[in-house]
C-alpha cells in the first residue's frame, strides 16, 4: 500500500519549529532513522483561519477530487470569479497547500491535511 503524503497544519512558534530542527538533526547526525515531515505552522488562530477560510478549504477539496485542472475550470466549478479564485489559488501555492504545473494547471499535491490545535497551557 502506498503510504499517503500528509502535511500537518498548526500554530507554532519559530522556536518550536527551531526544536523540532535541531532535534531531527541530532538524530540523523547519531545515525538514527530520521523520516521527512511536512507541516505548516501559522504563528495564530487568527492567522490560520484567515489563511484558510472556509472557501478556500471548500477550493482545496474541489481541486482534490477533480484532480488538476485550470484555475479558470476551477473557477467555474466553485461558481466563483476567475480574479477571486485566482488571488486565492496564488496564496495556497505560497503557503505550499497547492502546486502547480509546467502546463499552469494546478493540483493538491496532499492525500491528508491534518491539522492539531493546542490550548496555551
Amino acid at each position: 500500500m502506498a503510504r499517503k503524503k500528509k502535511l500537518s497544519v498548526g500554530i507554532g512558534t519559530a522556536k518550536e519549529a527551531l526544536d523540532r530542527f535541531e532535534a531531527t538533526w541530532e538524530r540523523a547526525a547519531r545515525g538514527a532513522r530520521v523520516t521527512s515531515e511536512h507541516r505548516l505552522t501559522f504563528e495564530t488562530l487568527p492567522q490560520l483561519l484567515k489563511e484558510l477560510s472556509p472557501g478556500r478549504w471548500t477550493l482545496l477539496e474541489v481541486l482534490r477530487t477533480g484532480g488538476k485542472m485550470s484555475v479558470y475550470a476551477l473557477a467555474k466549478q466553485l461558481a466563483r470569479h476567475y480574479k477571486n479564485v485566482h488571488t486565492d489559488v496564488a496564496r495556497l501555492i505560497d503557503l505550499g497547500l497547492i502546486e502547480k504545473t509546467q502546463d499552469g494547471k494546478v493540483f493538491v499535491p496532499w492525500d491528508v491535511i491534518a491539522a492539531e490545535l493546542r490550548l496555551a497551557a
